[in-house]
């Protein structure tokens, strides 16, 4: 048999036979994938690829994410293949569905949440940052997350505003009389209120910028970014010389000594404690119902992440719009001068009373969604509501296994979402915080935080030390220079959406 077979077992022979087995296969798992939808609903548009795993595809994304036009990438993707809706089927390897479909991600994150999750694979590809933490799993191990965390985050707890006060104090005299990039200045300021507000006991990084935890933390989610991007071929990502494993040793060094400290502490002892105690921490209380190291340690830097970056990078946005519209900047300043003037600190209902500081936000959350894109896997057979069909109009098959690509980021940028531009209504590009006066988004039109059950639990701590951020500059400041001499700062898609470039700016 052997002797029969060795005489095609050449170059000539099997180079020509693996491209014909590779065409035949790719037929018959397409004809496969056909079927298994069909039975469940109507196919989306297909975005075409030529090469196994969608290589050409994935480089074409590679690309667009390195020149930073990820979001460039969908739209031109929905536009090209979209047969004029928001639904793409696509994928490097495995089929993916990419949408903008207000009522696509209604329901996978509401209406059918039982039927979507961060699924199996996404848990693994992001164990080794953030373990079993809240962000990355499902079911019971995530409802249980979420009631742990739940009651830190509570209104009275909110309105405990002296951690602020204390870094922004900082901070300002950090900008008096200095040209400086806001971005990096946020990104400090936020890691110090951060850890103070979850350990008890600020990382300093606004004294001292170059720690070693903020530089790791900085890296290890660079290459996770990746990493999330590559997907079945992220085995591919370098971690070890990236120095991912190096970074992720410092975080966790860091991390566990805050981890220890608490667990000396007897049940007893932490069941004295209350919120009102000096020294009462994030940690202290979720130490109170789970003595499980790992488990606090993943909790600790799941809220480390989404505390820090995405209040860091909003607040960034807001400033360069501030820098470059002066009448925005004395429109706001007057509110909060006619609010609580320029020395009493905000309260609570301060901040939610000073109408055009929250359309501001509100604004800034429109144009740059804090997490720009998101994904879920569907945990069994089941479809989303539209973008299947000719015409788009039916429910796309959805078979147990398939990651759905969401993008609130192109979703909240949609101009047939908006009223149209002949009935007054500004460019939907543009920084207008007066569209909110008087318009109401659509619902499942417009949410920065997620919805559903999932929905950010920090939403109101975040607005909250944004708000009372930028009040404390402007009572301080009554003017805020560009200093980008007219660049604009572009759209840089991490795990979060930041200003590709720095953000120049004087306060003056």
């Amino acid at each position: 048999m052997l002797d029969l077979i060795r005489p095609w077992l050449t170059p000539a022979y099997a180079l020509p036979g693996l491209v014909v087995f590779w065409f035949v296969w790719k037929m018959l798992s397409q004809a496969y994938t056909t079927f298994r939808v069909s039975s469940l609903g109507a196919r989306a548009p297909v975005r075409t690829t030529y090469l196994p795993y969608g290589i050409d595809m994935l480089y074409s994304l590679l690309s667009r994410v390195l020149r930073d036009e990820a979001h460039e990438f969908w739209f031109d993707t929905m536009k090209k293949y979209g047969r004029g809706g928001y639904t793409v089927e696509a994928g490097t390897g495995e089929r993916v569905i990419l949408t903008a479909e207000p009522e696509n991600i209604k329901a996978v994150l509401a209406t059918q949440f039982k039927e979507y999750g961060k699924g199996e694979q996404f848990h693994k590809d992001w164990f080794d940052f953030l373990g079993n933490g809240i962000f990355a799993v499902d079911g019971t191990l995530w409802h249980n997350s979420r009631q742990l965390i739940r009651p830190q985050f509570v209104k009275d707890r909110l309105s405990d505003l002296e951690i602020f006060e204390e870094h922004v104090q900082v901070l300002m005299r950090k900008l008096e009389g200095t040209e400086v990039d806001m971005l990096d200045m946020f990104f400090r300021y936020t890691l110090d209120a951060a850890t103070h507000f979850l350990l008890g006991e600020s990382v300093d990084s606004l004294n001292h910028p170059q720690t070693a935890f903020a530089d790791a933390f900085f890296n290890v989610q660079r290459v996770q970014s990746i990493i999330a991007r590559v997907g079945p071929l992220n085995w591919l990502v370098p971690r070890k010389r990236m120095g991912f494993y190096d970074s992720l040793k410092v975080l966790n060094d860091f991390v566990n000594v805050y981890v220890d400290k608490t667990l000396s502490l007897s049940p007893a002892e932490l069941e004295k404690k209350t919120s009102h105690d000096e020294g009462y921490t994030f940690l202290h209380a979720i130490a109170g119902f789970t003595r499980d190291r790992s488990l606090l340690r993943d909790q600790l830097v799941s809220i480390l992440l989404a505390g820090r970056d995405t209040t860091a990078c909003t607040l960034s946005w807001v400033i360069y719009h501030l820098s470059v519209e002066p009448a925005i900047t004395a429109k706001l300043r007057a509110e909060i001068i006619q609010t609580v003037g320029l020395q009493r600190t905000p309260t609570y209902d301060d901040l939610k009373n000073m109408k055009y500081l929250q359309h501001i936000l509100n604004e800034i959350l429109r144009l740059y969604p804090v997490v720009p894109f998101n994904v879920r896997c569907a945990l069994k057979d089941t479809t989303l509501p539209v973008g299947g069909g000719p015409d788009g109009s039916q429910p796309v098959g959805i078979p147990k296994g398939t990651v759905i690509g969401y993008s609130t980021l192109v979703m909240q940028r949609r101009p047939d979402l908006y009223p149209p531009p002949e009935s007054g209504f500004p460019d939907i590009n543009k920084f207008v915080p007066e569209r909110w006066d008087d318009w109401t988004p659509k619902s499942w039109t417009y949410i920065p935080f997620n919805g559903g059950p999932r929905i950010c639990i920090g939403q109101q701590f975040a607005l909250t030390e944004m708000g009372y951020t930028v009040v404390r500059l402007l009572q301080r400041f009554e003017k805020i220079e560009n200093r980008m001499n007219g660049v604009d700062p572009g759209l840089h898609c991490d795990i979060v959406l930041q200003p590709a470039k720095p953000v120049m700016v004087a306060f003056k």
